[in-house]
């Protein structure tokens, strides 16, 4: 069997869903091998020949390898102005690179000028035309040459970004015209909320033969005859993957201690509207993988990617600190506001917690169901900066609940707290489709397209998201205080480089 990670995704870290998938054929002595498609198909692109020759892109171009190799190292990170430098530069030869087609890419990001990933039809034409991809003379020889060389009857694909859809659709029409005999299997985050937010049934007949929604691990456990309990769990291996290949200063291990959301209670959820189910790992698994993990690859920060970490598991990790610093996701709560458990916390090794804050206003976070006290987050920010524990912030304006006055809540409590504040992450609402609440407030297609997860909606206040980028943009981003913090998102990788520009170097 042949495992599949499409471009475009960040090119960061190694695909943390195919290397759980990878451990799970492992466990049981399926031979397979694993692409990452993505960084393989970055690369290529990088090395194509300069075809425009105005400074900037001479500059680029020729600097290209010197700034690859920056973003390796720690000491970039020290220098904001230089990383940006950096980065710009390398996305620029990227962009460069297809300069000229349909398509327009970045480091985080794939567009097509006519076709796009919420259109099934846009997908099979993308499949019926492979070689007007952009990676296509990458993973026609690619693939052939793994075809070539071992007998693979199975491929497949792990698709959680609307900017790898066209391509792994192109992937897959090339198999399907040179190795029709082929199956071909598609999953992961994105296909996941597709399938559970109406899509009952194959949306892709035709093209690919099975389509799993969740966890992968089990159906392609059975697709191989093995019915395997599906509590049993397995340890990610990353073994397959180019782990030297990605754009961090050292190796980034991504690690899941569950699945869906442990709150689970929040208004306009995509979690709820999807029905998705909070399955955690048990806490000793998680320290033991992480533990087995950390001595094989040596990485230098773990990824935690739970929607939210429990704090059962960030207490075990008080208990058995992890051999590498981490970050991840965290709801707010009593205990960031606890001197003893944050000092536990960054003992442990945390560097970095992204705390979706979402409003300012405690009106607004009881409308939402956020569970959210606005004292005791104004309390953890404080403590977490005391620590020495960063934070990412995230804030989204424009839910249905939200009025220009509450926004400017928002505004006030995000300047109150501005010094305990390292990152900032700012949204507009989008209203999932299949929620209970779309038909509530007058929806109307948002996103054209048969697989669209969200839908536009008719504010009950008349707050609409005209008028609610024009407050991000003039009111809230221009704010003094708040306009220095913007600036230091790292470009095109945001969270996931934010936290080597905060740890402390040994």
């Amino acid at each position: 069997m042949l495992l599949i990670y499409p471009p475009i995704a960040k090119p960061c870290e190694p695909p943390a869903g195919i290397a759980k998938l990878s451990g799970a054929l492992s466990a049981y002595g399926i031979k397979h091998r694993v692409l990452d498609a993505n960084i393989e198909g970055l690369s290529f692109l990088l090395c194509q020949p300069q075809v425009r020759f105005d400074t900037w892109t001479s500059r680029a171009y020729r600097n290209l390898n010197k700034n690859l190799d920056a973003l390796k190292t720690p000491q970039i990170y020290r220098n904001g102005s230089r990383y940006q430098r950096a980065v710009m530069d390398i996305n620029h030869v990227l962009e460069t690179s297809v300069a000229g087609s349909s398509t327009a890419v970045s480091l985080s990001n794939y567009q097509h000028k006519e076709l796009s990933p919420l259109r099934s039809r846009d997908l099979f034409a993308a499949a019926e035309h492979p070689e007007e991809n952009p990676f296509y003379p990458y993973f026609e020889q690619r693939l052939t040459e793994i075809m070539e060389e071992g007998k693979i009857t199975r491929v497949g694909f792990s698709l959680n970004y609307l900017s790898q859809a066209l391509s792994a659709f192109a992937m897959i029409g090339f198999f399907k015209k040179r190795f029709p005999e082929i199956t071909i299997i598609l999953g992961g985050g994105l296909v996941t909320s597709w399938m559970r937010s109406g899509k009952r049934e194959n949306p892709f007949q035709g093209l690919v033969d099975r389509v799993v929604s969740g966890p992968g691990e089990y159906e392609l456990l059975s697709v191989h005859g093995i019915n395997n309990d599906e509590r049993k769990h397995f340890t990610p291996d990353y073994d397959l993957l180019p782990l030297h290949d990605y754009l961090a200063p050292g190796i980034i291990l991504p690690y899941s201690g569950s699945s869906g959301c442990w709150w689970n209670k929040c208004s306009f959820c995509p979690e709820q509207a999807e029905r998705n189910p909070y399955i955690p790992i048990p806490a000793g698994n998680v320290v033991e993988d992480i533990a087995m993990l950390a001595n094989k690859i040596k990485p230098r920060l773990i990824h935690m990617l739970d929607n939210s970490m429990t704090i059962e598991h960030m207490k075990a990790f008080i208990r058995n600190a992890p051999a590498a610093p981490w970050y991840g996701f965290a709801r707010v709560s009593r205990e960031l506001a606890d001197d003893d458990f944050c000092m536990g916390l960054k003992q442990s090794g945390c560097v970095m917690l992204k705390l979706g804050l979402e409003s300012g206003d405690q009106d607004v976070l009881d409308a939402m169901q956020k569970g959210i006290d606005i004292e005791t987050a104004s309390k953890a920010l404080r403590t977490l900066k005391k620590t020495g524990i960063a934070t990412y912030v995230y804030l989204i304006f424009g839910t249905p609940v939200e009025t220009p006055a509450s926004a400017r809540k928002t505004l006030a409590f995000t300047t109150r707290h501005i010094d305990a504040i390292d990152f900032l992450n700012l949204a507009i609402f989008n209203m999932p489709a299949y929620g209970e609440e779309a038909q509530q407030f007058g929806t109307h297609h948002f996103y054209e397209g048969d697989l669209s997860l969200y839908t536009d909606f008719r504010h009950p206040k008349g707050w609409d998201r005209k008028q609610v980028r024009q407050f991000i943009e003039e009111e809230f981003k221009r704010h003094p205080a708040i306009a220095p913090v913007l600036k230091q998102e790292p470009p095109f990788f945001g969270s996931n480089h934010a936290p080597f520009f905060v740890m402390q170097e040994d």
